[in-house]
């Protein structure tokens, strides 16, 4: 096996991140530019932004579980809005500064995965958080599906 070729090592939690070569194949390049390089995609235009339907939302890069519907909101912002991650779902957050002031970037935890920032304006009645991230950073697994696509263990969250 080559160095280019080398399967991609298994994180902790069982998700891998494919090769650099394997996500340029496989991402679109706003995919491959918001999770790889940190990019945002333009307000109101990624696919999720208005996505009403139940079901779990899945780091596009790896699989890994990330957010449900259920904990989905409108913010007016234009991104997919939500109160909280999965429950046992490992983000990672990193202070960045890239607009001048300090933001909190939040990632996958498994794979590194850029997903967009962490706000302290979510509704208070709900943890006073909103997680602001862009649609190219994730799937969206309706909940009819999760079985099939192998997240039969979020089931009973549309029960």
């Amino acid at each position: 096996m080559t160095d280019t070729a080398k399967a991609a090592p298994e994180t902790k939690s069982g998700y891998s991140k494919p090769s650099d070569a394997e996500l340029r194949e496989r991402l679109t390049p706003e995919q491959y530019r918001v999770t790889q390089h940190e990019g945002t995609e333009r307000a109101f235009s990624g696919e999720y932004w208005d996505e009403g339907g139940d079901g779990i939302y899945v780091d596009v890069v790896s699989g890994e579980p990330l957010f449900s519907s259920a904990d989905k909101y409108d913010a007016g912002c234009g991104w997919p809005s939500f109160t909280r991650p999965i429950q046992n779902t490992n983000l990672t957050e990193n202070t960045d500064y890239k607009i001048g002031y300090a933001r909190t970037e939040v990632r996958s935890g498994s794979v590194d995965s850029h997903l967009g920032h962490v706000f302290p304006d979510g509704p208070q009645d709900q943890g006073g958080l909103r997680y602001c991230i862009n649609s190219a950073s994730l799937r969206f697994v309706p909940a009819g599906k999760l079985e099939t696509e192998g997240y039969g263990d979020y089931r009973q969250m549309f029960s």
